[in-house]
């Protein structure tokens, strides 16, 4: 989702490298669930975050879809998100003890918490949300550790090959007047991206940046 607001509005002025210092560990979120709550659509999911729930649930995107995640226009772009739409507007992996039951596979989104990124001449950098944690005590972490993910330059490089494809395809799609020609690219970038499950044997990473490839190609195409 596009931002549309001044940096020193939402942040602390500062741009942070993996390897920077930052104060944004909550000493393991204790006895806080607040940014679990009450987020609405705004907990997007790529890919990646897909292909982690379903191999950690040992699921599907479709039965996903039946409680844990639901689909959402962002920027005329249909992607999914988790789901808040229960009685408390919690998430569902939220369990009654007010902890995370998917931790160790949670999506990039809640990794990041309360960083953010900011993307810029086909690369970005971490940035510290000053007004989403309320917790007082926060503490100095390295940014590495405090995401918490394997194979970071992969995951860096997946990170911002997708950001700027679904950029692209926003951008396509806000010029079009072809409603069907919209639909049809919208159901393709689900299908192929989220619904067609990707081989447990073979690496993520190299599954899709295939996929993207044949996807820009397919795009092409249609829109020329």
């Amino acid at each position: 989702m596009k931002r549309n607001v001044e940096m020193k509005e939402i942040s602390d002025g500062n741009l942070y490298d993996l390897n920077d210092m930052v104060k944004a560990d909550c000493n393991d979120c204790k006895g806080c669930s607040a940014c679990c709550q009450g987020m609405g659509e705004s907990i997007q999911l790529d890919p990646l975050d897909i292909y982690n729930l379903t191999i950690g649930l040992n699921t599907s995107f479709e039965q996903l879809l039946a409680g844990a995640i639901e689909l959402n226009v962002v920027d005329g772009v249909i992607l999914p998100n988790l789901s808040m739409k229960n009685a408390k507007e919690a998430c569902y992996f939220l369990n009654e003890e007010g902890r995370c039951s998917i931790h160790a596979f949670r999506p990039g989104i809640c990794r990041l918490f309360p960083l953010g990124r900011f993307y810029e001449n086909h690369d970005f950098k971490y940035f510290l949300q000053v007004h989403e944690c309320n917790n007082p005590n926060k503490t100095k972490v390295k940014v590495k550790k405090w995401i918490d993910t394997p194979n970071l330059q992969e995951n860096k490089k997946f990170i911002i090959d997708w950001h700027y494809f679904i950029d692209d395809i926003q951008d396509k799609i806000s010029e079009m007047e072809d409603e069907a020609l919209m639909k049809k690219i919208d159901l393709f970038i689900l299908q192929h991206f989220f619904i067609e499950r990707y081989s447990e044997e073979e690496d993520f990473y190299t599954q899709f940046h295939v996929r993207l490839e044949k996807a820009k190609k397919i795009i092409e195409r249609l829109t020329k």
